[in-house]
């Protein structure tokens, strides 16, 4: 019997949220749950800059949580953020912060990845996941929608409201009038409307809500009185009026009304309140699953080789009609470059490994736009479409390696000169020029090894003699390395016998 313990953190816009799970035969099991109230979402400036208080109560939530799992392996814990940081100009500067508190690395998540992973969390809880469901989870700063069945998500959207930014902007200091909650329920009836024709096209038999704002809706219209069970349109009417009849948040009278949970309640009841109108909602049930239980099945597919990164690799290569055989010569090429520069990277496993498969599986995805400058249109690619189970962070590394196998160097001025990721790039770089007549000729009599800053690759003199174009356009690459200070060296010697990049 499999007992492993993996952890999920949820750097959400309203609480950041540690998750602790126990894999049991393939199944998880929650032990353990930690919740900060932080909401990021309030210390956003209108230009989109975190403050200082709402970072430190971040950096503060996240040292508690390393308390907690400080012990744990890398591979056994998933950091993601999610809308604030998306949007906040800052972003990178807290997140160097907040790793160094955490001690493991944070990823920022695209708002359809999200939803992906509420809607993965979500299905594990339902009762069932075989009915056609809709599933609505408002966060701090975002609303993601989600369409699925039988764990598979059909539909996925995220839009840009959320109850910690409706809430500071519909009724600040805690008023409560029918302005402001007329003013947010038609702003998130507008931003709504631009998904609705189309989830009601696909249609659902079920909707369900995940999450804090959800589960506080469903705790007070139950522990009032208000509604027969879970959340519905009576039940939100009749909580509207009190609401409005309170006039401000402390003159609130609620069973069930959390403190950390009051600051937020009118945005987020806005924004349901939109939902039911242009989904054409009665009820709605409340699931228990959400963003952190989806981030630790995701965990889970991971462990047992299940990557989700690597089926959305492929179904790339096949929308964008890459030639499968060349991708193959090129991956296998620039993986037996970087054995033999990082013997650790033999390991199926090893991140770098990982990272330079699909660079060089993807590098020339751009072609189906146009051939010229495709390793741009490829980059772009990478950069910003929709790729279930990577994160902004995996995309934009993909985006820098798959920008750099070609073409100028100097052109990846944001990267650190002493950023291994410079060493992927080189094996991608060199692997795209050996195989760059497509004649399927195998891995090159070539070896390469570190050099100080730069490297050495040693090239067998026949074989380079009868490439001509080939030797050229190594020439070339000493050339554009030098210009970055990282040195590549070309060496040919004459051997007895070939031996090919991978010995």
């Amino acid at each position: 019997m499999n007992r492993e313990l993996i952890a999920a953190i949820d750097l959400g816009s309203n609480s950041f949220r540690l998750q602790v799970g126990r894999i049991v035969n393939d199944q998880i099991y929650p032990l353990d749950g930690i919740k900060e109230a932080v909401r990021l979402a309030a210390g956003l400036s209108p230009d989109r800059m975190l403050d200082a208080a709402s970072q430190f109560r971040g950096i503060s939530a996240l040292r508690c949580f390393n308390e907690r799992i400080r012990d744990y392996p890398p591979e056994a814990v998933r950091a993601v953020a999610t809308n604030t940081l998306r949007v906040a100009k800052n972003a990178p500067h807290f997140l160097v912060q907040a790793e160094a508190a955490l001690g493991f690395p944070i990823e920022v998540i695209a708002g359809r990845e999200e939803a992906r992973l509420i809607y993965v969390g979500v299905a594990h809880t339902l009762p069932n996941p075989h009915k056609q469901q809709l599933v609505v989870d408002i966060g701090g700063g975002s609303t993601e929608f989600v369409i699925g069945k039988s764990f598979q998500p059909i539909k996925l959207e995220s839009l840009y409201m959320g109850c910690v930014s409706y809430s500071l902007r519909y009724f600040p200091e805690g008023r409560i009038d029918k302005r402001g909650m007329r003013e947010a329920e038609l702003a998130a009836q507008k931003e709504i409307q631009t998904i609705t024709h189309a989830y009601r096209e696909v249609g659902w038999e079920e909707a369900v809500g995940s999450s804090g704002s959800a589960k506080a809706l469903v705790d007070i219209l139950e522990l009032n009185g208000l509604s027969d069970g879970g959340i519905t349109r009576g039940g939100l009417e009749r909580l509207r009026t009190l609401m409005l009849k309170a006039g401000h948040l402390d003159n609130l009278q609620l069973e069930g009304l959390r403190p950390d949970r009051l600051p937020v309640l009118p945005g987020g009841l806005a924004i349901m309140w939109a939902i039911f109108q242009e989904f054409g909602l009665e009820r709605m049930t409340f699931s228990e699953g959400a963003l952190r239980l989806g981030v630790l099945y995701d965990l889970l597919g991971r462990y047992h080789h299940h990557d989700l990164r690597d089926a959305t690799v492929s179904a790339f290569m096949e929308r964008y009609g890459v030639d499968m055989h060349h991708a193959r010569q090129v991956t296998e090429t620039a993986l037996a470059f970087l054995a033999q520069l990082d013997p650790a990277s033999c390991d199926e496993e090893n991140v770098d490994r990982r990272f330079l498969e699909w660079a060089a599986r993807l590098h020339e995805i751009g072609v189906s736009v146009a051939h010229s400058s495709y390793h741009k249109h490829s980059a772009y690619i990478l950069g910003n479409a929709d790729m279930p189970g990577f994160s902004r962070m995996d995309q934009g590394r993909l985006a820098r390696m798959v920008l750099a196998h070609r073409g100028k160097l100097s052109r990846i001025g944001a990267l650190d000169p002493e950023s291994p990721e410079w060493r992927l790039i080189l094996c991608l770089r060199l692997a795209a020029v050996v195989h760059r007549a497509r004649d399927g000729r195998g891995l090159p009599p070539l070896r390469l090894k570190r050099d100080g800053r730069g490297h050495v690759m040693v090239a067998d003199a026949e074989w380079l003699r009868n490439l001509p174009l080939t030797a050229a356009a190594l020439d070339e690459e000493e050339r554009q390395w030098q210009t970055i200070g990282l040195p590549l060296k070309v060496r040919v010697e004459r051997t007895a016998s070939r031996s090919p990049a991978g010995a």
